[in-house]
C-alpha cells in the first residue's frame, strides 16, 4: 500500500474528481512505485464520497450563513449611504444548471454537477435542488462510484 498515493488519490478526489484518477495514475507510473488500480479507485472514491458527505449534509447551513452575509453587507452598505448594484442572479453558469434541472433532472443534475463543477459545489447544488428527495444523496455516491471504475477501467485498458 503506497499512502503517498493514497494521499493523492483522496485530496484529489475531494475537490477534482473529473481529473484525479488520472493524476494518480501518472504521479505513480512517473516516480516508478508499484500501483494498483484497486488503490486508484478506492482513494479516489473515498475523497469524493468524504467531501460530498460534508457539504452535501452542511449545505444547507452554508446556504443560511451566505445568505445572512448577503443582508448584513447590504444593510452595512445602506447605512453608509452606499448604493450597491445587485449581483446578476442569471449568469451563464446558472442558465447552464437550471437547463440540466429541467431537462435532465434528478440524474443529469446528480451525475453531472460533482462532475464537472467540482465535488463541494456539485454537492450543494444537488441539495438546493434535490436535498428534500431520499434517493439523491445515493444517486451521487452511485455515480461517483461508477464513474470512478469507468476511469480505472480507461486506464487499465491505456495500458
Amino acid at each position: 500500500m503506497h499512502w503517498g498515493l493514497w494521499s493523492l488519490g483522496f485530496g484529489l478526489g475531494t475537490f477534482k474528481f473529473l481529473f484525479a484518477h488520472w493524476t494518480v495514475y501518472l504521479s505513480a507510473v512517473h516516480s516508478d512505485s508499484a500501483y494498483s488500480l484497486i488503490e486508484i479507485f478506492a482513494s479516489v472514491t473515498l475523497g469524493a464520497w468524504f467531501s460530498m458527505s460534508i457539504f452535501y449534509f452542511a449545505s444547507e447551513l452554508l446556504m443560511k450563513r451566505a445568505k445572512a452575509k448577503r443582508l448584513k453587507a447590504i444593510k452595512d452598505a445602506h447605512e453608509k449611504g452606499i448604493e450597491l448594484t445587485p449581483k446578476r442572479k442569471f449568469t451563464r453558469m446558472n442558465r447552464t444548471i437550471i437547463w440540466i434541472k429541467h431537462h435532465i433532472g434528478i440524474y443529469g443534475v446528480t451525475f453531472l454537477a460533482p462532475l464537472f463543477l467540482s465535488v463541494p459545489i456539485g454537492s450543494i447544488i444537488c441539495a438546493k435542488f434535490y436535498g428534500s428527495k431520499k434517493r439523491t444523496f445515493p444517486l451521487m455516491l452511485i455515480f461517483t462510484a461508477s464513474y470512478s471504475a469507468i476511469m480505472c477501467l480507461w486506464i487499465f485498458l491505456a495500458q
